[in-house]
């Protein structure tokens, strides 16, 4: 798409005899849109949006209504077991519709790519990788780690709206793609917090527009993982401070905050006293901690920051997941086992699932170490899949 530009925006307007206050008026809102970056298309309405998209108008207008029946498709997935699990995790995904999943894509390629991220923020932009958010913490004596509880959930509609707001759209534009990107989902207990009831706050007010609860950010839709980054730079600024503040460095790879220092006066007190400064702030974004995933390791500890070990001076798979890959090609290998009887003692659905899990393992392997990564290549092509 072309970089929009003011004189032959009103050129074209003054060809089709549009009034001269309309266009100007048209022309002012979009140069305070490209005045936050030049690549961000202005969106004037929702009619707008639906053209540029390639999507329907009526659905749109359903889907900011909260009129359309759930236009995601919801299911589940397993997470990763963990030492203290006792019962099965899962996550909630909700996949949109091709309606909305479009419009999305687009926002996402289109207009949020384009958002200011903070420096801290390691996940879900351009040239960020777990290596990279890992990286800065190698070295390090002491290293804290947090999680943030139902990261996505937790952000609502009007932390979304801002976010537009924030890139330089209008009231009504960014209220309608805050809705296009978030969902009601279920009137939980939780949902049923003050927080999350609707006090339409909103300059205009449209009678189809009024509904009684906030949507949040699903997990599934493209544009949560840069929505969430944008609406988080507010915390992320607060969580820098803090970690400047007691000579730490700090990075968000999504919900997992990652703190660290050198600093050989650093002790289990301030620890304690770093983490409930952390609380507060995560508190005053509207954000809560999984505390049971909090975790300090001391000098002479392990040192792992998402799966990798940083207690050298890069960052290093671990002899876990080392383990895991080689046990995983030597039954696929095994002529007495093979793949479809490990997948199924693995508990993989299908034999697809179980290819890409592998996969996906190498290709994280490869990008941590190139040369161990190519060993492990030439081993899974020795694997006989019946498929």
């Amino acid at each position: 798409m072309a970089v929009w530009r003011s004189q032959r925006y009103r050129q074209e307007g003054n060809q089709k005899g549009v009034d001269r206050a309309t266009l100007e008026h048209a022309v002012a809102i979009g140069k305070a849109i490209i005045d936050v970056h030049p690549e961000l298309p202005p969106i004037f309405t929702l009619r707008h949006l639906a053209y540029l998209s390639n999507v329907d108008y009526g659905l749109l207008r359903r889907i900011v209504s909260r009129e359309e029946p759930d236009a995601y498709r919801v299911f589940t997935i397993g997470k990763a077991p963990t030492r203290k699990q006792i019962r099965p995790r899962y996550r909630t995904i909700c996949a949109p519709e091709p309606g909305l999943l479009r419009v999305q894509r687009w926002l996402a390629r289109r207009v949020l790519a384009f958002g200011r991220l903070h420096q801290a923020s390691v996940a879900y932009a351009k040239g960020c990788s777990i290596y990279n958010a890992a990286a800065p913490h190698c070295g390090a004596l002491w290293l804290l780690k947090l999680d943030i509880r139902n990261f996505f959930e937790s952000i609502s509609e009007v932390a979304v709206y801002r976010a537009f707001r924030d890139l330089g759209y209008q009231a009504l534009p960014a209220f309608e793609m805050a809705r296009v990107c978030t969902r009601v989902g279920y009137n939980s207990r939780r949902k049923q917090e003050r927080r999350w009831q609707s006090r339409h706050p909103m300059k205009y007010s449209i009678s189809s527009y009024r509904f009684p609860r906030l949507g949040h950010l699903p997990q599934g839709a493209p544009t949560s993982p840069m929505l969430s980054n944008l609406v988080a730079s507010r915390l992320d600024d607060s969580l820098a401070e803090i970690a400047d503040q007691y000579s730490m460095v700090y990075t968000r790879y999504a919900d997992d905050l990652t703190f660290s220092t050198k600093n050989r006066a650093f002790n289990r007190a301030v620890a304690s006293e770093v983490i409930g400064t952390i609380y507060e702030a995560l508190a005053r974004w509207g954000f809560s901690p999984n505390a049971s995933k909090s975790s300090l390791a001391s000098p002479g500890a392990r040192r792992i920051v998402l799966g990798l070990l940083v207690d050298g001076d890069r960052p290093k798979l671990t002899r876990e997941f080392k383990s895991r890959i080689r046990q995983h090609l030597h039954y696929l290998k095994h002529p007495a086992i093979g793949p479809v009887i490990h997948a199924r003692k693995r508990g993989f659905a299908s034999l697809a699932g179980l290819k890409n899990h592998v996969v996906g393992l190498i290709a994280f392997a490869k990008q941590i170490d190139g040369a161990y990564g190519a060993r492990l290549e030439q081993e899974f092509a020795k694997v006989v899949w019946p498929i």
